[in-house]
Parts: C-alpha cells; structure tokens; sequence
C-alpha cells in the first residue's frame, strides 16, 4: 500500500504551518505523529498534495498549571500524559486513557492534538476530553478561538477546525473530582475500542462520555441527566444507548455494542462512586 505523491514542507513555527495551510488550502495536511494519517493515505482514502510537518515545534509540548485550568500544548504526546504528575494529581482521568492508548510505540509519538483532530470516534482520548468538559484553542490567520469538546467532533472524521486553523492547545477546567473511571473494551491491548466509557464526579455534576458508539465521540445525556436526578447506576446505565447511532462491522453487531455500552457504563459510574 503506496499512498499518493505528495509535497513534504516542514513548519519551524507556528506561524509557518498557518502560512502553508494558507497557500495550498484544502490540499494541504498537518502531519504530527503520523498513525491516524499515514495509514489513511496508504488506503488512498486521504490523498493530500502537500504535508505540513508540525512534529517538531517543541513550544506546542507542554502541560502547564494555568490557574482554573491545566493547559496541554497541542503537541504533546500520550506518554507525556501518561507520566505527568501535574495530571496524576489534577486530571488523573486523562493520565490514566492516555496510558491505555494503542502500544507503547504509539504512546509514544501519537499526540493528543493530533488524536483530536482527527476526530475518530473509536479513539479513546476525544471521549475523555469530552466527559472532562475540556476547551480545545484553534490558531488561524485571524488569530485564536476557543472551541468547546462538545462542539467540536462534527462529523465522522471531521471537527470544526477550519482548513486554515491548526489547534494548539488544549484545556482541562481544574475539577474537584470525586471520582473517576475509564472502561475500555477490546479484543487486543493495542486495537481500537469496540465500546469505551470515560466518566468523571466533580462539582456536584457527573460527565460521561461514549467511545465507538456513533459517528463522533457522544456526551451520554440521558445518563448524565438521569445521574443528577438520584438515579441509580443500574438505572442511569439502562439509558446508555439513548442519541447513539451504534455501528456493526467486523468486530461487533450494533445490538453488542449497545449491550457493551449499558455494560460498560454501570462499571464506569459504580467505579466512580455512584453505587
């Protein structure tokens, strides 16, 4: 599997990515870790004339204490999230699925913003910034703009980001979190999730979130709403399925990943302390 011909420009900046974007427009493609585009292009299904190398503006890796939230530089790899103490402590959710992520060689160079962007429903990472009610930054040649998780996944494989915008940052609001959970099924270590769930208690508000259950990464509403009414786990995880659009392919019938997504989202609130 051959991918396309294409153009190889590497950005030294910011500002160099956005000056590329600018000029080849919807021909274009930011290249970060590589391991949710490359296969796409060697599948012909992404055919891109030109890539734009973001991998090494180092100033886009990083996660700093901001105050009311923790800010993660677009940049930054999975293992970095995984051994952070900073998120350990103040975001352990995210610390913990960035640690379950694919194999160590992708945890390794896979990047959060790039998983992001990317916007595929069977990863892991979307969800958890979703259920954490996580900010994502676009930088564009008309400066910044703040995106909300929730509004960002539009579409299967497609998010708001304009084709000039490249996302730089993204933040998690510091929770008093009393409680956590982050469930995961799949037939290999390393393979997509056939279902997943993140989950997170703080501020008197309970977050869910559904992996592989629709066309974008999917706040589970009716849950959440059934969870802040008294409801029970059982209960609240009886409406798991409610606004999803569960697929069947090879891996699982669209009735198992309902039945996992019920499953698995009882596990998720009793593991976070709503017995």
């Amino acid at each position: 599997m051959i991918p396309a011909s294409f153009d190889y420009l590497r950005a030294d900046s910011v500002d160099a990515a956005l000056a590329a974007l600018a000029e080849h427009g919807d021909e274009a493609k930011l290249l970060a870790g590589g391991h949710s585009l490359l296969p796409l292009m060697k599948l012909r299904l992404a055919t891109p004339s030109v890539l734009v190398d973001v991998g090494r503006l180092d100033d886009l890796r990083y996660i700093n204490d901001a105050g009311d939230y923790i800010a993660i530089g677009a940049l930054t790899r999975h293992r970095d999230l995984e051994i952070s103490t900073l998120l350990a402590s103040a975001a352990p959710l995210l610390s913990h699925a960035a640690g379950h992520v694919g194999d160590p060689q992708v945890r390794h160079r896979g990047t959060l913003g790039g998983s992001l962007a990317h916007a595929d429903p069977a990863s892991d990472l979307p969800a958890v910034i979703m259920a954490m009610g996580g900010t994502l930054l676009a930088t564009g040649p008309n400066g910044s703009r703040e995106i909300a998780s929730a509004d960002f996944f539009t579409g299967f494989l497609e998010s708001a980001l304009a084709p000039d915008e490249l996302l730089t940052e993204i933040r998690i609001p510091k929770l008093d979190a009393q409680g956590w959970s982050f469930q995961k099924f799949n037939r290999r270590a390393q393979d997509w999730a056939i279902v997943g769930v993140a989950t997170v208690r703080a501020n008197g508000s309970t977050g869910v979130a559904l992996v592989n259950m629709g066309s974008t990464p999917l706040l589970a509403t009716a849950v959440m709403d059934a969870v802040k009414s008294g409801a029970s786990a059982a209960d609240a995880a009886a409406l798991a399925t409610e606004g999803t659009e569960a697929q069947s392919d090879i891996n699982a019938s669209s009735d198992y990943r309902e039945h996992l997504a019920r499953v698995l989202v009882r596990r998720s609130l009793e593991e976070s302390g709503l017995a």
